[in-house]
């Protein structure tokens, strides 16, 4: 079990805390020696409305040494509605693996560092992964403060089979990389869960109806936020209604319960290429190796 060196706005003194404090916020963290150890707490932060921060995230925040942040102005944003007056560092994809190991020395020495992301909960499409290894490595301790991850809380709402979802996050950016890594996943039982950006909304949408069917879908867009919008449907139906405008959610059914999202067909009609893309789609695997496997060794002999 993690022990935790709690923040100092948790360690400093003052008047006796009232038991129907602890009944609301629960127990405090145990406190180590101030030579000990100091902690990772992994924080989530709101993907589009400031008042889903949690009480505890803004209490260990507020209490922590230093916060590793993706961008510094949009943290200050964030901190400055709170009053909470912290030193930020940037931490993000091109520098994290620099990183990693100066904060693990760092925390070491006692160090208190909270890991945020711009939005929603650290290392799910987001940067955090090697520093959170690199401190499980170490033996430090890496406490999660949960709150806003925009995956779950699309797959809340979406509609569709919760009991077993597989998270993609975001596909590849180029076409050809995107759709062979759709034609592997077409074949799998659970609920698929992606992240999007919005110039590239519409094509994946496409090329998702061209790799799954017309499966059911759900599409969460700007999520919490003033213009937030949901479409529930075939994914034709979503692809027609899209528009490429801020962070979106896809979520599609699963093969195991997809219904019309393979028309009948007539193999006798299609070509080798269209009956291995089908046969690749139906069976989960990308339509390259299966045609290595059928054709090109019979081709060699």
């Amino acid at each position: 079990m993690d022990r935790v060196k709690a923040p100092r706005s948790i360690r400093k003194s003052g008047p006796p805390v009232p038991n129907a404090v602890f009944a609301l916020i629960g127990p405090m963290p145990p406190t180590l020696p101030d030579h000990s150890t100091g902690t990772l707490f992994v924080i989530a932060t709101p993907i589009g409305n400031m008042a889903d921060w949690s009480h505890r995230a803004e209490e260990i925040v507020r209490g922590v040494d230093l916060v590793l942040c993706e961008d510094t102005r949009h943290t200050r944003k964030l901190l400055s509605r709170y009053r909470i007056d912290r030193k930020l560092e940037s931490y993000h994809d091109f520098n994290e693996a620099e990183k990693a190991q100066r904060m693990v020395d760092r925390i070491r020495a006692g160090t208190s560092v909270a890991l945020v992301s711009d939005a929603g909960t650290p290392t799910l499409s987001d940067p955090g992964y090697r520093i959170v290894r690199a401190c499980r490595l170490s033996d430090i301790p890496v406490i999660p403060i949960p709150g806003p991850a925009a995956a779950v809380a699309a797959v809340s709402v979406s509609g569709l089979p919760t009991d077993e979802f597989f998270f993609v996050g975001f596909l590849p950016p180029k076409k050809d990389a995107r759709r062979r890594k759709l034609e592997e996943l077409a074949g799998l039982r659970a609920t698929l869960v992606f992240h999007e950006a919005p110039h590239r909304l519409r094509s994946t949408l496409a090329d998702m109806q061209s790799a799954f069917g017309d499966r059911e879908a759900f599409l969460g867009r700007e999520m919490t936020k003033l213009h937030e919008e949901y479409v529930f449907g075939p994914i034709g139906k979503i692809l027609e209604r899209a528009v490429e405008r801020g962070e979106a959610v896809i979520v599609v059914k699963g093969a195991r319960d997809a219904k019309g999202g393979e028309p009948a067909v007539d193999l006798n009609s299609m070509s080798r290429q269209e009956i291995v893309k089908l046969a690749a789609r139906c069976l989960g695997v990308g339509r390259k190796q299966l045609y290595d496997m059928l054709f090109r060794k019979a081709e060699r002999t």
